[in-house]
């Protein structure tokens, strides 16, 4: 009983033995408390939050999660170091220690808020789950900058000379962009696709001839699946610089097509074509006519030409209206005995093809 007593108040380092089991008792104790109540009460606590329509239960859930007991573990782990008598350089390696978490913490938790508030503003627009892709490459300069802020901080808290670290982060930086000039362009001309909008995630685009709908917005390049299927890849920079056709933000589209018709086709007959089309184009769907007038006298016929507007931008629809349209002016003309212009009575200009 004694040499387990003597061997409790032996003293290393300024405390007992037993000091120090005390302290990591404290420890042990501590960080089991904090991993029943995670297995067990978060669980539970996770569970109801799952069944509610509210975002705030979540995120504070998650944050408890992420920030709460981490911080809580630290704070009892810290606690019972500081209980024992320490010495001078255990002291300041605690402190440096001490400072260096809290500045994890609580960048990690600016850098959260942050992406919290940015999510929840995207989420409450239109089509607010699609853009959410968007702000994967903001929130990448976000970070970056708050961790960098965050460092410097730090440094200057722990009697670092700041300055001098940030005049070689300045010159650094500038020799950087001098030699990425391309890349930071395109890191630019995110900054300028993503606030302006030009174009958005899930949008149908038409730029320099290619055809795709964009899949993903990056820091340095935007990616579009073709109709054809493969991934077309162009850099913010080119994107920027080129005429975008938008056809996803198109309300309305305008068809022109020409009728060409015999010469041998009675006049009476051939007054009758404009009214013929208005009527099928209006009978159509969500079509607006706009005019059908005999324009010209061609070399082997007649051309009629056609305006109409379909009132939706679906590209599908627009081509069964034009189906339609096409399908019940042939129909007509049968009926009434009109003869469209065909190969045959252009024998010049088909030879020469």
């Amino acid at each position: 009983m004694n040499s387990t007593q003597d061997f409790l108040l032996r003293e290393y380092w300024g405390n007992t033995v037993q000091d120090y089991l005390v302290a990591l008792g404290v420890i042990l104790a501590g960080l089991i408390i904090i991993m029943i109540f995670k297995r067990m009460m978060l669980n539970r606590i996770r569970t109801w939050t799952a069944n509610s329509h509210t975002k705030v239960d979540d995120m504070i859930v998650r944050g408890l999660e992420r920030f709460g007991l981490p911080i809580l573990s630290f704070a009892i782990i810290y606690w019972a170091i500081n209980s024992l008598s320490l010495s001078a350089k255990v002291e300041k390696v605690l402190t440096v220690a001490t400072s260096v978490v809290i500045a994890y913490f609580v960048i990690r938790l600016i850098s959260a808020i942050i992406q919290n508030l940015i999510s929840s503003g995207v989420r409450r627009q239109e089509n607010g789950e699609t853009k959410i892709k968007q702000i994967g490459g903001l929130m990448i300069i976000i970070n970056m900058v708050i961790w960098i802020l965050g460092l410097v901080f730090l440094l200057d808290n722990l009697g670092y000379n700041v300055t001098t670290i940030l005049t070689g982060v300045g010159i650094g930086g500038i020799a950087i962009a001098l030699a990425a000039q391309n890349i930071v362009g395109d890191l630019f001309n995110y900054f300028v696709i993503f606030f302006d909008k030009p174009f958005e995630v899930g949008d149908a685009i038409n730029v320099n001839d290619k055809n795709g709908t964009i899949e993903y917005i990056g820091l340095k390049t935007t990616r579009l699946r073709s109709l054809t299927g493969e991934q077309i890849i162009i850099s913010n920079s080119d994107l920027t610089k080129s005429p975008v056709h938008n056809y996803k933000r198109q309300e309305t589209r305008r068809i022109a097509f020409t009728l060409n018709v015999r010469y041998q086709n009675d006049p009476d007959k051939l007054k009758k074509i404009p009214g013929i089309v208005k009527t099928i184009i209006e009978a159509a769907g969500p079509t607006r006519f706009d005019r059908a007038h005999f324009a010209r006298f061609t070399d082997y016929g007649l051309a009629f030409e056609v305006v109409y507007f379909v009132t939706v931008a679906d590209y599908n629809k627009y081509m069964d209206v034009q189906q339609e349209i096409n399908l019940k002016i042939m129909e007509a003309f049968k009926n009434e005995g009109i003869t469209f212009l065909i190969r045959e009575d252009r024998p010049g200009e088909w030879d020469n093809n």
